[in-house]
């Protein structure tokens, strides 16, 4: 590392107000406090000095990802070669999910660091370090066949539109790979939907398997009233069709207990999300009876307890929801964003049947909403300490 750090001072004064590459400087700050703990310091106010800043937290949550992330490679090759009606390895598996998959991410970094690095040129103020996250997330939530092309164009939006036009990382109202995942969702739904999109079956030449080989997700079959072919074990584990990094729900616990552990995720926005999406499901599980069609009635009737290991909600909970910039921020807020999520993501997904995964849309509209939760939980507090205050 010194020999890299040699490297960096020696080439520092050409970024420098006066050197040849001035206005790149922004990018030099970035790779160099990317790699090394950065040396600058406050002038003015309050403040902490603390061992870890933006990028190692960002880090931090990378590393909480990568659980989800290999296995969401090996279980796009798992399914493949079921497609395809071949036995194969473990790394055979393995290797097809991560040639499918390392593309993606690679799209997700270059595009989305590259306007970023554009903007903080031309703006002249440091990289944000956000969309480290970002760009590990948006080819987590995405299904294996999207074309790389869409991958770009759903960065580029999720970028531009949903976070720098507000002002950068901080600034930004809605979660950024959910802004992705939804324009490609509503831009492209063919290749975001159906049974198609979630296993590649195609052959070394190309070519497609046989004709109507069905890839449904667990949610599909449940909202058009089709036949489960997975066991709960399988969700659980998540050897089922899905969103890349969705569908292990013991990789995204490993996640979770990182966060928590390290004190970057909030336990309260999971754990209320949680109770939320119970309460719901209890609730469906007693009106069940009562459902206008057969469809509707299998759905509502699937166990609470079911509703948590299916489709991305666990994902979402754990790595959507718990965003710090996104989400609520007060503490009692922060009880009252995740209930909400958790009951709305369930509820989109049983009333809606063209569109059975809930939990995007759920946390977008919270994202909204969070704001005002704040604001009067806030109110609230400030309205207790001024009856005390008469009291006294």
């Amino acid at each position: 590392m010194k020999l890299f750090k040699n490297l960096l001072d020696s080439v520092k004064p050409h970024f420098e107000e006066g050197g040849k590459f001035e206005k790149l400087y922004p990018v030099y700050d970035g790779f160099a406090t990317f790699l090394f703990v950065p040396g600058h310091t406050s002038h003015s106010g309050a403040h902490v000095r603390d061992g870890i800043d933006l990028k190692r937290t960002m880090v931090t949550v990378i590393l909480a990802l990568v659980p989800a992330l290999l296995f969401g490679m090996w279980n796009a090759g798992d399914l493949h070669y079921a497609a395809l009606g071949e036995t194969v390895g473990f790394w055979d598996k393995f290797f097809f999910g991560a040639i499918k998959i390392v593309p993606m991410i690679v799209v997700s970094y270059a595009v989305g660091l590259g306007i970023e690095f554009a903007f903080c040129v031309i703006k002249k103020h440091q990289i944000n370090e956000g969309y480290l996250v970002t760009g590990m997330l948006i080819p987590l939530i995405m299904p294996i066949d999207i074309p790389l092309w869409m991958v770009a164009l759903s960065v580029v939006f999720a970028v531009v539109i949903g976070k720098e036009v507000f002002g950068g990382t901080g600034m930004n109202i809605l979660n950024p790979a959910l802004t992705a995942r939804a324009f490609a969702f509503f831009a492209y739904p063919t290749y975001m939907s159906g049974d198609q999109v979630w296993i590649n079956t195609s052959t070394d030449a190309g070519q497609s398997v046989v004709d109507g080989y069905s890839g449904a997700t667990v949610l599909g079959s449940y909202a058009t009233g089709g036949e489960v072919q997975y066991s709960v074990m399988d969700m659980f584990l998540g050897t089922i069709p899905g969103s890349i990094g969705e569908t292990s729900t013991v990789a995204i616990i490993i996640g979770a207990i990182m966060l928590i552990f390290t004190g970057i995720g909030s336990w309260r926005i999971m754990l209320s999300g949680v109770v939320g999406a119970i309460v719901m499901g209890l609730i469906f599980n007693a009106v069940a009876p009562y459902a206008i069609s057969p469809e509707q009635q299998t759905f509502m009737a699937v166990p609470f307890w079911q509703q948590l290991i299916m489709g991305g909600f666990a994902f979402g909970i754990v790595f959507m929801a718990t965003d710090p910039v996104s989400a609520a921020q007060t503490t009692r807020g922060k009880w009252i964003y995740g209930f909400l999520v958790g009951l709305f993501a369930i509820m989109i997904r049983v009333f809606n049947p063209a569109y059975p995964e809930g939990i995007m849309l759920a946390i977008l509209f919270m994202n909204v909403m969070a704001p005002l939760i704040d604001h009067y939980v806030v109110q609230a507090n400030v309205s207790k300490r001024k009856k005390r205050l008469k009291v006294a």
